[in-house]
């Protein structure tokens, strides 16, 4: 498949380039990556005319903002690689590193490490909200043993909860690559607790996780809340991310009205994440 980049160089960057990359998430692209001047967002070459979709965003007409573009096609044996070029080991805390292959682990001494293979699924690519959504597993004592991520991507945060002890883990994504490229992370981790499931929420048949994991966006999160509320076991856990700091509020309400109880919030340059609580009935 062929790819769409689309280079955007933003003057101020911040916010800016934050809330560009959640809308253009919106609109159908599928990764990014930060540069010192902006984002650049991969997109398959079906999303159609990119100039149309930019004029839905927050850079359109915006007087606040000074702002160029270019948009190039990626031809798909070319696409690892562009992207391998492009990615950067996650560091969260002095205990763990998320590396690339291609990395030199000496570099991380004693960090657990978990590696992956990018490719196409490193989804929006927020190192931000991989880096939340990483520490509050690392922080949690014990994790149950059967886990729900929803939304895996490459499946980072499916390797780490098994490193951390859960025993049955269901990794679910809409798209086909993420899936494989999550079992095959799994297995270059040594991880065997991991299950990947092609599709949306809908397609899970089973429930009664004591942690769910979500990183995706807003709207699909609200979307997604009722049916966390189903699947998730009484005083179990959800933690969701992939959304602003100024999302909070409003998430915590949609919550509230089927059984979560929010517990925590973080944030990292404008991203957040949650931790809330199944309320027993």
């Amino acid at each position: 498949m062929d790819y769409f980049e689309l280079t955007v160089n933003i003057e101020p960057r911040e916010p800016w380039a934050d809330i560009l990359v959640a809308e253009l998430a919106e609109l159908g692209f599928e990764s990014f990556v930060e540069t010192e001047s902006g984002i650049q967002a991969y997109a398959p070459v079906q999303i159609g005319d990119v100039s149309s979709i930019l004029k839905e965003t927050c850079i359109h007409n915006n007087s606040e903002i000074n702002m160029d573009w270019k948009l190039e096609k990626i031809p798909h044996q070319n696409w690892n690689a562009t992207w391998e070029e492009s990615f950067d080991p996650v560091l969260v805390d002095s205990r763990l590193a998320i590396i690339a292959p291609f990395h030199n682990a000496n570099d991380f001494p004693e960090r657990e490490l978990i590696v992956i293979q990018p490719q196409m699924s490193f989804g929006t690519g927020h190192h931000q909200t991989t880096y939340l959504m990483s520490q509050f597993l690392l922080d949690l004592h014990l994790l149950p043993e059967r886990l729900l991520d929803m939304g895996t991507g490459t499946g980072v945060l499916a390797i780490l909860a098994e490193k951390k002890g859960a025993k049955d883990i269901l990794a679910v994504d809409i798209e086909s690559w993420s899936v494989e490229n999550t079992l095959e992370n799994a297995a270059r981790n040594g991880c065997s607790k991991i299950r990947g499931l092609l599709g949306d929420i809908d397609s899970i048949k089973e429930n009664d996780f004591g942690v769910i994991l979500a990183n995706i966006n807003k709207n699909v999160l609200k979307r997604h809340l009722p049916d966390y509320a189903k699947l998730c076991s009484d005083n179990g856990l959800l933690y969701l991310s992939g959304f602003f700091t100024s999302d909070v509020s409003e998430l915590e309400e949609a919550a509230q009205k089927v059984g979560f109880q929010l517990e925590e919030v973080r944030d990292k340059e404008t991203w957040a994440s949650m931790k809330l609580k199944k309320t027993a009935l």
